[in-house]
């Protein structure tokens, strides 16, 4: 019968001394790795880990638990209630007035405010009228869809809230429906588009030439009084 290939015969076992006698030797399997064994002790000693994985672990569960806590989002949140048309051929955009229901509530469902026991609410986009998570969800939008935005904190009412209605740091939730819109003509739009610009580029020439005037009206005053001293010391010369 044939033996395992760890067992020798009358020879010297594998990893192990001669055995000096013609028995069979059997050669004791190798201790497992990586391992130290005190004297006199049964108690198996496991190597420590490096610490630099105790820090990674420790890094990696703080991370953890502050992804896992309730984190109100940096941006609003959309979601579709009512598709658009198929034939919609307008969306609205910056400049354009918007008419919208809409109804305002905080995150446990309280109401805040609705518009509709009222009239529709006219908003010229890109004038800041209402709060800028609002703002931000009427754009892109058709006559007949519906939204629902969440907002977060700092695209509502911040720090300070709205009392007695909204508390500080509220997350807001909005349903709002685009029931009508009116397009920015051509001249709205330059209105709207370039006179800031137009602006912006006078306000750096306009200081420019205050500052041109300034100088030379400093200078000329300076000249006047050396002119003025010259005329004293040459009649002074003359008498």
């Amino acid at each position: 019968m044939s033996r395992p290939g760890w067992i020798d015969r009358g020879g010297k076992a594998p990893g192990g001394a001669s055995s000096g006698r013609g028995e069979e030797a059997v050669a004791a399997p190798p201790p497992p790795p990586h391992t130290q064994t005190r004297p006199g002790s049964a108690l198996t000693m496991l190597p420590r880990p490096p610490a630099a994985l105790l820090l990674l672990l420790l890094l990696g569960c703080g991370a953890r638990g502050e992804s896992g806590g309730d984190t109100p989002p940096r941006e609003p949140q959309l979601e579709t209630l009512v598709a658009p048309p198929e034939d919609c051929a307008a969306r609205s955009a910056l400049g354009d007035t918007v008419e919208i229901h809409y109804t305002g509530s905080l995150e446990d469902g309280q109401i805040i405010d609705t518009s509709l026991s009222r009239d529709p609410l006219q908003v010229e986009l890109g004038k800041r009228q209402v709060i800028p998570g609002l703002e931000q969800s009427l754009l892109d939008m058709c006559v007949g869809e519906k939204r629902r935005v969440i907002i977060p904190p700092q695209l509502a009412y911040g720090k300070r809230g709205s009392p007695p209605a909204v508390p500080a740091d509220a997350v807001l939730q909005f349903d709002v429906e685009l029931v009508g819109l009116s397009r920015a003509s051509y001249w709205q739009k330059v209105t709207n588009d370039v006179l800031p610009l137009v602006c912006l580029g006078l306000i750096p020439a306009l200081l420019g030439l205050i500052g041109y005037h300034l100088y030379h009206k400093a200078s000329s005053s300076q000249g006047a009084k050396k002119r003025l001293k010259e005329e004293k010391r040459n009649k002074a010369k003359k008498k």
